[in-house]
């Protein structure tokens, strides 16, 4: 069994992006009452979305299930207000539910949260109970970040975010921590936003006391943690100098990384820095880079082939990693 715990629908049918076009356009009309109207799309489309796509490279790659949530790039919690995010966040939740109940045996939901920048996480609580006690979710991507690369508000490990995290006890589902489309020049989304959204959220686990309030919290830093794994030793230090105690004690009780890192040599560094109770497998696929590497001639996010080559690795350590951690920290997961 290969689970693949961080997928998106980035190839949903162009109707939803129609949507949000409209949606987007009438914000300009300040005297009009937002509406989330409705999203016509037939079961047909989506098969048609999934079928050349998640579906032929999960049988091509030889993944079994993958843990779907909307497209990451897609969430943009910085336009609009707090009503613009639910009634998006709404859609693409429902279309996501909607894939799955179509696949159930190759996709399983995570939901977006309708975050807004400058609003509690609280407001997210209803939309991460229907999503998971109503449509069968088992966790949800939180973005640490929600006015798209600005960092207006407080750090992960402010009590501002402490009833939704509550919330997220209580149903017993992880957050995979997962910034959005940066309006920021500055940073590219995929290639900088990305990266220093999954670093700056380790640093700030590292400095608080969170996971003392929270023992049973449980985050995912995808694309293999951002810069964290090769500066572990940074980390180490820091953490040391803070009178911290030491990662695996402070964090690795709560804190997991994915395999979303396309490249032998970076999940060598992964699977050797960080334990592999820790590590679980992950492509993105479709996703952030979809091209075919010229040094190998293999698609750059087919990631099984790297679990497979790295070394250091035993059969028990791969499936630990392919199927074995994703179990135990999506703990809603029914196969």
């Amino acid at each position: 069994m290969i689970i693949d715990c961080h997928g998106h629908y980035t190839t949903a049918p162009k109707a939803l992006e129609q949507w949000r076009q409209r949606q987007i356009a009438a914000l300009q009309d300040k005297s009009a009452t937002p509406s989330k109207g409705t999203l016509a799309i037939s079961d047909d489309e989506i098969r048609e979305s999934l079928e050349g796509a998640q579906l032929k490279l999960q049988r091509e790659r030889g993944t079994d299930l993958t843990i779907f949530s909307p497209r990451a790039a897609g969430m943009s919690h910085h336009i609009g207000d707090a009503t613009t995010s639910r009634h998006w966040s709404e859609h693409c939740n429902d279309l996501v539910y909607r894939a799955c109940t179509l696949y159930p045996e190759n996709f399983v939901g995570v939901c977006q949260l309708p975050q807004s920048p400058g609003v509690a996480p609280k407001t997210c609580i209803a939309e991460l109970e229907r999503c998971v006690t109503e449509l069968g979710f088992i966790g949800c991507n939180l973005n640490p970040d929600p006015s798209g690369g600005y960092w207006t508000d407080p750090p992960l490990t402010d009590r501002w975010w402490y009833p939704l995290y509550e919330k997220m006890v209580e149903l017993d589902v992880p957050a995979m921590v997962h910034v959005s489309a940066s309006c920021n020049p500055a940073f590219h989304f995929t290639g900088a936003h990305y990266i220093n959204g999954d670093t700056t959220a380790f640093m700030q686990f590292l400095t608080s006391d969170l996971f003392k309030d929270f023992p049973t919290l449980k985050f995912i830093i995808p694309h293999g943690g951002g810069a964290v794994p090769y500066h572990w030793g940074r980390y180490r230090g820091l953490a040391q100098d803070m009178k911290k105690p030491p990662l695996q004690e402070l964090l690795l009780g709560n804190v997991y990384f994915d395999t979303c890192v396309y490249h032998q040599p970076g999940i060598d560094l992964l699977t050797e820095v960080i334990p592999v109770e820790n590590i679980l497998f992950a492509s993105e696929m479709v996703g952030a880079v979809r091209g075919i590497d010229p040094e190998t001639g293999h698609p750059f996010d087919d990631t099984k082939r790297y679990i497979e080559a790295a070394p250091g690795l035993s059969a028990a350590d791969r499936a630990q990693i392919f199927a074995g951690n994703a179990r135990r920290v999506f703990s809603r997961l029914k196969l």
